[in-house]
């Protein structure tokens, strides 16, 4: 006789230290180049180095971080390079998930983006730009989740990871906001009507416009001071 009631999932302890770590580079609380202090960190998370290092080894797939031997952890800088090299990949399977989308996606789920929509469009107005971020991930993450895919969903987070810093700091002038609700509109109409082709478009365009933002900043921050 079978006593086994099923398996125990429970978060192995890295993986917490691992999204603790990840908020806080993307947050910009652990900056470009920083060292990270391992026992400063184990004291802070009240654990040992060993699931401290383990998140370190996760964090380095990721190109979050960098582990130099005799020196240590460090935070990654993004360069251009780097943007170039994976936005086009999440481009195309951000439009694959549109596309699949459009395929299972419920009325009640649509109905849920067009509420979160009208979430980003009231935060886009109050100019409240760290909820207007949370809303927009959260229409992405939903058209994500209606691909039912679990294979693309986790190589499109796991690379959408890699960039997401750079998605939040980017100088969002208020032309290019006003545009990236415009694409939002777009976004929600497509998918309304259930174009998978059309909202694969959109979805690649926007992503393109949010890479030209991203690079400008980059550039931006790494031009040398002509003011001197």
């Amino acid at each position: 006789m079978n006593t086994m009631s099923g398996p125990i999932h429970r978060n192995p302890l890295h993986a917490q230290i691992v999204e603790h770590l990840r908020n806080m580079i993307h947050a910009g609380d652990l900056g470009p180049d920083e060292k990270l202090n391992e026992k400063a960190l184990c004291e802070q998370f009240g654990v040992s180095r060993t699931p401290l290092r383990e998140a370190f080894k996760v964090l380095s797939a990721e190109r979050l971080i960098r582990i130099t031997p005799h020196y240590g952890a460090s935070v990654t800088a993004l360069t251009v390079a780097d943007l170039e090299e994976v936005f086009p990949i999440i481009g195309a399977l951000e439009g694959l998930a549109g596309e699949l989308a459009c395929t299972f996606i419920t009325d009640d789920e649509i109905a849920a983006v067009e509420r979160m929509h009208r979430d980003l469009v009231r935060h886009y107005e109050a100019r409240d730009r760290a909820q207007y971020f949370v809303s927009n991930e959260a229409i992405h993450a939903a058209i994500l989740n209606a691909a039912r895919n679990p294979t693309l969903a986790e190589t499109l987070r796991g690379l959408s990871g890699r960039i997401r810093r750079a998605r939040y700091h980017a100088n969002l002038s208020e032309e290019r906001w006003h545009s990236a609700v415009a694409e939002h509109e777009q976004i929600l109409s497509k998918l309304k009507a259930r174009d998978g082709k059309g909202l694969a478009h959109v979805l690649q365009a926007h992503l393109a416009n949010k890479l030209a933002t991203v690079r400008a900043t980059i550039q931006d921050t790494t031009r040398p001071d002509q003011s001197a």
